[in-house]
């Protein structure tokens, strides 16, 4: 009895020992033919190029959430409609022409494609003198230029509080600047928002979730261009 017992513990540790040499290691194997990545069906998307969105609390998108504003908006139409391209929306709530042109060098520093720049309102609510705005904005356009960046500029207008010349001296800013500096423009950026109830916050100045919606359908055609526009001189470069 004692040695059956014997040799049935005996079995028993030989089975034990073979089971974790050779059945577990193939268990094992097994499992790791899928690697969590394929498990999960992770997908990180391949951008064709990074568009950054620059300008004020019109761009930043004051008053709603962050994927709401008409950058995250318009990165999603692109994306809906093949075009993947990345949009960093760099909107500064307050934000005036001198300090959109303080921060060329770091927008440069990104290496975007395409730059939309949104800019000047503030400048012309505190009433500042309309050279001073075209130059500001002439020097930001060129500087872009010079970093090889595609630039879309949104025109902007302002209410008649400061007088007939400052409101057309200042609305004549935009086609100037990029008449001069050969970039696309949008004539007004507000263009069927500014001033309608239902598409603005409660302050009737910056957009609400609906207004924003606006903005991205009135920005993608011309962002669109500029993506042509980008593709035709990388080519010719590389010719």
């Amino acid at each position: 009895m004692k040695n059956c017992a014997t040799r049935n513990l005996f079995n028993f540790l030989i089975l034990a020992i073979l089971w974790q040499l050779v059945f577990i290691p193939l268990i094992g194997c097994d499992r790791q033919e899928k690697t969590p990545a394929e498990a999960e069906k992770i997908i990180i998307p391949e951008y064709k190029g990074t568009i950054i969105a620059v300008g004020d609390s019109l761009t930043a998108g004051q008053g709603v959430a962050e994927n709401d504003a008409w950058p995250a908006l318009l990165g999603k139409k692109l994306h809906k409609n093949g075009y993947e391209w990345q949009v960093i929306n760099a909107g500064i709530s307050g934000e005036t022409s001198s300090g959109v042109l303080s921060r060329v060098k770091w927008i440069l520093a990104q290496k975007p494609e395409i730059v939309i720049l949104e800019t000047g309102a503030n400048d012309g609510l505190r009433g500042i003198p309309t050279p001073v705005i075209r130059e500001n904005i002439g020097k930001a356009v060129q500087m872009l230029g010079e970093g090889n960046v595609t630039v879309v500029l949104a025109g902007m207008q302002i209410v008649r509080n400061l007088g007939d010349e400052y409101t057309g001296n200042f609305a004549g800013i935009y086609p100037a600047v990029a008449e001069r500096q050969k970039v696309l423009l949008i004539p007004f950026i507000l263009q069927d928002v500014a001033g309608e109830p239902s598409l603005n916050q409660a302050d009737t100045i910056h957009p609400n979730e609906m207004g924003h919606k606006k903005v991205a359908d009135i920005v993608f055609p011309y962002v669109l261009q500029a993506i042509k526009e980008h593709a035709e001189r990388k080519t010719a470069d590389d010719v």
